[in-house]
């Protein structure tokens, strides 16, 4: 019986240690199942001890077409301490000195507390310890290298610095559509969004290394790839010109008019290249910002600015002159069941009488009485003028134009009237303006754009050329007389403001109904209203072409081309004048060539400005750099100029004077001598304190005021 028993308890227990075997094996089993198949992320010893990690390149600067920064990355930096490298008396002997210049230069702990961080940093063998989170400019980062310990080095000291990019813009929210912006998940707008891929460059690599506790440090290795900086991208934009043309829409916008935003462009008639834009919206706060690019993205029905293109349809058609007569009436005229109005009756007048004063009536008979039979016929000839063209710009959001035809469903034989007189389709400013320079440009239709091409290191990379996007939208006869009448329109008509300058402009004013949202043109008695005012100068020899639209909110009032848009467009047009130099003689009512002014030398070093100095072929060259010595000022002659370097600090080593540069330069400049810099403003260094040539002691600070407005 005990036998029995006993064998029992040894089966059970034989039992118990077989099923827990067999239950061991599958967990083996599905342990290497699991491993082998659905596991992805096994690592080596080595992978787990080491990581590579991406390094970003520096973002290419943005310039204009003289080239100027319009947009920069600025570096910044960053303090760690590798709390191994240093000897232990070494360490005892500066620790203190060290705990305490961090308390007072970054104000974020006490000395204690530093020192206890640092201490302990060096207990447990910490090679990457985070200082501050905080970022320091170059001037910071020359004062905090001079702390005890620091100033050891990185061998002996244990600093490590991290350098790190932030973009900024010199002149502010200037051209800030048209420049743009990115962000952190690649998404933007302008130039900075759509040339993304040159600006950016080529992210590199840096391996790091996991030490004991956890922390990552960089290492050297061959392994390391450095980053490829990015392109610089230089605009067509001329930076002086693109101010002035704010500065005129500001101030007509600050006059007090109901005014929702306003845009205006200058292209440069031979080329189509875009030397200023400019776009500002109403921000609800009482000012105006650049948020949304109406040039390029805002298609709607220009109205009477747009009579220029059933002018050049009717003339190039061969089916009217400029002499050939229409009557106006008493400025009011009924076709097809559509009722169009003037804002003053013009009467019997000739086409061009009828297009100087801007008349509705006359452009919709001169539309329909020519077109009514075969409307197709007219809008083939707009298409063929290509009006509506799909630009294909080199910057993003370019709005859609929409030119309907009768195979439209939706097309009725008013729309026809409609069409002759600017309305009845939909295009934006940027499309008026390449047309009207065509017109300038004998026809030829150039393409707009923004960019000239991308460079490195100063040196091109790639150049672009202007581009055709028609060779002949019209005769050159028939352009001759389209300017006929567009000079006739200031000489005569709507635009006889413009009138009174000793240059001639050409040009059309243009006061159009905007739809509201939902259809229809007034809402509780309410309307809204674009003004415009397109045109070019010289009128014998077109230079520029400028387009100035403003777009007014709900208004019982009127709003018209000439009282809104026209007053910028003058102001535009007088500043370019004032500053090109072969019209000055114009300007003076003279053909006597005015007197040059001295060229400026740059603000700079005294040693590098003697060797520039020292390589310009002078009459009295030497005797002029021997006479430096202490002198704030040096002037002499060349065999052709006279050279006043009336900004240059001729100092070896003291405050150097900026006034005159830019951001980007000024910057760099003050903080490699060792000084803080404030900035207020934006533009071109206008005020500097202290000033130039002063014994400013290291570590000081100098204020910087900019200006886009410079002397």
């Amino acid at each position: 019986m005990e036998t029995s028993e006993n064998y029992r308890i040894i089966f059970k227990r034989a039992s118990r240690v077989y099923w827990f075997l067999i239950l061991l094996v599958v967990i083996v089993m599905a342990r290497i199942i699991y491993v082998q198949y659905f596991k992805k992320d096994i690592k080596s010893g080595a992978e787990i001890a080491f990581r590579d990690k991406p390094t970003e390149p520096v973002r290419g600067d943005i310039l204009d077409v003289k080239g100027r920064l319009l947009a920069s990355s600025i570096p910044y930096y960053r303090i760690r301490l590798d709390c191994t490298v240093s000897e232990q008396d070494t360490f005892n002997k500066y620790v203190d000195g060290l705990s305490r210049s961090l308390a007072e230069f970054y104000k974020e702990k006490t000395a204690a507390q530093y020192k206890t961080l640092i201490t302990e940093g060096r207990k447990n063998r910490k090679r990457y310890l985070n200082i501050s989170r905080r970022l320091l400019d170059y001037s910071e980062l020359s004062q905090v290298k001079q702390f005890p310990l620091f100033n050891k080095g990185a061998n002996n000291g244990g600093i490590i610095v991290e350098e790190e990019y932030k973009r900024k813009y010199p002149y502010g929210r200037t051209a800030f559509r048209t420049i743009g912006f990115i962000n952190s998940e690649g998404r933007g707008t302008g130039i900075e969004s759509s040339w993304d891929y040159y600006l950016k460059g080529t992210p590199g690599k840096q391996i790091f290394q996991r030490l004991t506790g956890g922390e990552w440090v960089p290492v050297n290795s061959e392994n390391n790839v450095p980053p490829k900086d990015g392109y610089d991208i230089r605009t067509t934009i001329d930076i002086d010109l693109q101010e002035a043309v704010e500065d005129a829409l500001k101030e007509q916008l600050t006059k007090g008019y109901n005014v929702e935003g306003a845009t205006a462009v200058v292209m440069e008639r031979r080329t189509g290249a875009i030397r200023a834009i400019a776009n500002l919206k109403n921000d609800g706060k009482g000012g105006f910002d650049e948020s949304l690019n109406y040039a390029v993205s805002q298609a709607t029905e220009p109205g009477s600015v747009l009579k220029l293109v059933t002018l050049v349809a009717v003339l190039e058609d061969k089916k009217e002159t400029l002499e050939s007569l229409v009557d106006g009436g008493n400025g009011t005229w009924t076709y097809m069941g559509q009722k169009v109005t003037d804002s003053h009756a013009v009467g019997l007048q000739t086409v061009k009488g009828a297009f100087a004063h801007s008349s509705n009536v006359c452009f919709a008979k001169l539309a329909t009485r020519n077109y009514e039979h075969n409307p197709k016929d007219f809008v083939n000839r707009i298409q063929n003028m290509k009006l509506g063209e799909k630009f294909h710009l080199d910057i993003q959001g370019e709005g859609t134009a929409v030119i309907h035809s009768p195979d439209w469903e939706g097309w009725t034989p008013g729309l026809l009237a409609s069409m002759g007189f600017g309305y009845g389709l939909l295009i934006t400013p940027l499309h008026t303006l390449t047309f009207y320079n065509a017109i300038a440009n004998d026809g030829r239709m150039m393409k707009p754009y923004f960019i000239e091409g991308y460079e490195k290191d100063g040196h091109v990379v790639k150049k672009f050329s202007p581009q055709e996007i028609s060779g002949s939208i019209c005769s050159k006869a028939t352009a001759e007389k389209a300017r006929e009448a567009l000079r006739a329109v200031v000489t005569e008509g709507t635009g006889k403001m413009m009138n009174k300058e000793v240059f001639h402009i050409s040009g059309k004013t243009g006061t159009a109904r905007i739809a509201f949202d939902g259809g229809g043109y007034e809402r509780g008695g309410m309307r809204r209203y674009q003004a415009t005012f397109c045109g070019f100068f010289p009128s014998e020899n077109p230079e520029y072409s400028v387009i100035v639209v403003l777009y007014s909110g709900k208004t019982a009032g009127s709003f018209y081309g000439a009282t809104q848009a026209g007053p910028p467009f003058l102001r535009i047009a007088r500043f370019i004048y004032a500053n090109t130099p072969k019209w000055n003689p114009m300007l003076n009512g003279s053909q006597t060539q005015t007197k040059k002014s001295n060229p400026q030398v740059a603000a700079g070093m005294g040693e590098a400005s003697r060797s520039v100095l020292a390589q310009i072929p002078t009459s009295a060259g030497k005797q002029a750099l021997s006479s430096i010595g202490n002198s704030r000022w040096v002037t002499f002659e060349t065999d052709t100029n006279a050279i006043k370097a009336s900004n240059l600090y001729l100092y070896k080593d003291s405050l150097a004077d900026v006034t005159g540069m830019g951001l980007k330069d000024a910057v760099f400049l003050l903080e490699s001598q060792g000084y803080k810099v404030r900035v207020n403003g934006h533009g071109k260094v206008t005020e500097q304190l202290p000033q130039g040539g002063t014994d400013l002691p290291k570590g000081e600070t100098v204020t910087l005021t900019l200006s886009r407005k410079t002397q």
